[in-house]
C-alpha cells in the first residue's frame, strides 16, 4: 500500500481546538441553517465522514448509509435471482428515480436519460448533432477537457469551428460579448459549464440561457459540478440540454449520471449510438428511436447503482436544494475568508458569484505537495493542474490549484483545522 494511502486511512489523533490569533469569520451554524439542516445527523449517517476531514466533495462525496444499503440491496437481489430478474422487479423502484431526477431539474421523467455518468450524457447528446464541415460551436473558457477534447475531435473529424467566448472583468462568461456573437454570425450550439473543475466559479448560466433562446441557438451546459449544490432547475437556466453526475454534490455512487433534453430539441438530433432500449428494431433494415429522452439510454445499465442515485437525489430534495445552496455557499465563503487571512496563500476563484469550492495557491509549494501535507493530517482536498482546464489557467497565468470543496456536512470546526493547517504549510518555508 502506498505510504499516502496508509496515512489517509489512519484515524485523526486528538480532536481540534482552534488557537487564531485573529478573530475568524462568524460560523456558519454547525447543526442547521435556512432549512433546517441537520448536520450532526446527517455526519452520523455517513461513515466516511468520521475519521477524516472531507473537502473533495467536488470530486466524490462520500455517500451516506441509506445510499450504500440500496445499492447494497440490489446487489444481492441480482445474486439471488439473476439481473434481469432483478431488473424486472426494480422496474417500478427505477422509473421512481428517474421521477425524482426529472423534479430535482424541473421537467418531465420522459426528458432524462440515465447515463454513466456526466461525461458519457455529454457526448451522447453532443454527437447525436448533424455535424457539418463550418458549423460553430462556441464555448466559455470553463470547458471541461472531457468536453473540450470532443470538441477538438470534431474539428478534426466533423470541420466543426470551435470559438471561446471571453470572460468578462469579474472572471465570469462575458454575456454581452456572447449575445453580440450570436446576433454577427450564424451559430449551431454554445456549450457553458456551469461551475468547472478549476475554480469556485458559478457561471451565470440563466442569462446565457436568456440569449441562447432569443437567437434560436441550443445551449448545451454541463452543470456536473453545480447539481445537488445548486438549484438547477432547466427552465429558470434556459438550457436545451444539461448533463450531470451522481457522485459529487449529490453524494451518489460512481458510475451514474443523468442527461436532460428539451423536447423540441429531440427532432434537430440523431443519436450516435443506438441499441434496443434506445430503439425498436421495427423490421429488417427499419428502426424506431424511443420516444423522448430515452433514446439517449443504453440498455447496459448499473440498476444497483442508479437506484442509488434515486436515493440520494431524494435525500437532495428531502433537505431543499435552496437550503443547501445557501448553507454551502456560506460554507465556501467563509473559509476563503480564512484562507486569504494566511500569509502566502492566494485565493484564487473569480467571478461575481462563487460556490462550495474553493482553490487557492500556496507559495513556494506545489499543488500537489500542499494535498499531500494536508492528506497526512487527516484533510482530503483535491488538485486542478492546466490539462484539465488549457482555457481557464493558462489564461489567468496559472498552471495548477489546490481546490478544496465543502458541502452541508462540513462543520466549521473543519475549516478552522484545515486553515490552520495550510498557514503550518505556507509558514514552514518562511521558517
Amino acid at each position: 500500500m502506498c505510504p499516502l494511502l496508509t496515512t489517509l486511512l489512519q484515524p485523526r489523533s486528538g480532536r481540534y481546538r482552534p488557537d487564531m490569533s485573529h478573530d475568524a469569520p462568524p460560523p456558519v451554524g454547525d447543526r442547521n441553517i435556512d432549512g433546517g439542516i441537520d448536520v450532526e445527523r446527517l455526519r452520523r449517517e455517513t461513515p466516511g465522514l468520521t475519521r477524516r476531514i472531507h473537502l473533495n466533495h467536488a470530486g466524490a462525496s462520500p455517500s451516506p448509509d441509506a445510499v450504500v444499503d440500496t445499492v447494497v440491496e440490489h446487489l444481492r437481489l441480482e445474486a439471488e435471482l439473476g439481473g434481469y430478474e432483478a431488473a424486472e422487479l426494480a422496474a417500478p423502484r427505477l422509473q421512481a428515480a428517474r421521477t425524482s431526477v426529472a423534479t430535482l431539474l424541473g421537467c418531465a421523467p420522459t426528458d432524462v436519460a440515465f447515463t454513466a455518468g456526466a461525461t458519457d450524457a455529454w457526448q451522447r447528446v453532443f454527437w447525436s448533432f448533424p455535424w457539418q464541415p463550418g458549423d460553430v460551436v462556441l464555448v466559455g473558457r470553463s470547458e471541461y477537457v472531457a468536453n473540450a477534447l470532443a470538441l477538438l475531435r470534431a474539428e478534426r473529424a466533423a470541420g466543426v469551428r470551435v470559438e471561446v467566448v471571453d470572460d468578462d472583468a469579474s472572471g465570469q462568461i462575458d454575456v454581452g460579448a456572447l449575445e453580440q456573437r450570436l446576433r454577427a454570425a450564424p451559430v449551431a450550439l454554445v456549450s457553458l459549464v456551469h461551475v468547472p473543475t478549476s475554480s469556485g466559479l458559478v457561471n451565470p448560466a440563466a442569462a446565457v440561457g436568456a440569449v441562447c433562446r432569443a437567437a434560436g441557438v441550443p445551449l448545451l451546459l454541463d452543470a456536473c459540478q453545480s447539481v445537488g449544490q445548486l438549484p438547477t432547475d432547466v427552465e429558470e437556466l434556459g438550457c436545451d440540454a444539461l448533463t450531470a453526475t451522481g457522485r459529487k454534490f449529490l453524494r451518489g455512487p460512481r458510475g451514474t449520471g443523468f442527461l436532460y433534453v428539451r423536447r423540441t430539441l429531440l427532432d434537430r438530433l440523431d443519436p450516435l449510438f443506438v441499441d434496443g432500449n434506445s430503439a425498436t428494431w421495427t423490421s429488417a433494415r427499419e428502426y424506431e428511436l424511443s420516444p423522448g429522452a430515452l433514446r439517449f439510454e443504453a440498455f447496459e445499465r448499473n440498476h444497483a447503482a442508479l437506484l442509488g442515485l434515486g436515493r440520494a437525489v431524494d435525500d437532495a430534495l428531502e433537505l431543499g436544494l435552496d437550503a443547501i445552496a445557501e448553507r454551502v455557499t456560506a460554507l465556501g465563503t467563509r473559509l476563503r475568508a480564512l484562507l486569504e487571512r494566511v500569509p502566502g496563500v492566494q485565493v484564487r476563484d473569480p467571478g461575481s458569484t462563487r460556490c462550495g469550492i474553493v482553490t487557492f495557491t500556496v507559495d513556494g509549494h506545489t499543488a500537489l505537495d500542499v494535498r499531500n501535507r494536508l492528506a497526512a493530517d487527516g484533510v482530503q482536498v483535491w488538485t486542478s493542474s492546466a490539462v484539465h482546464a488549457q482555457l481557464d489557467l493558462p489564461h489567468r497565468d496559472l498552471h495548477e490549484v489546490v481546490r478544496a470543496s465543502v458541502h452541508y456536512v462540513t462543520t466549521d470546526d473543519e475549516l478552522d483545522r484545515t486553515a490552520e493547517l495550510v498557514a503550518g504549510i505556507s509558514g514552514a518555508r518562511r521558517a
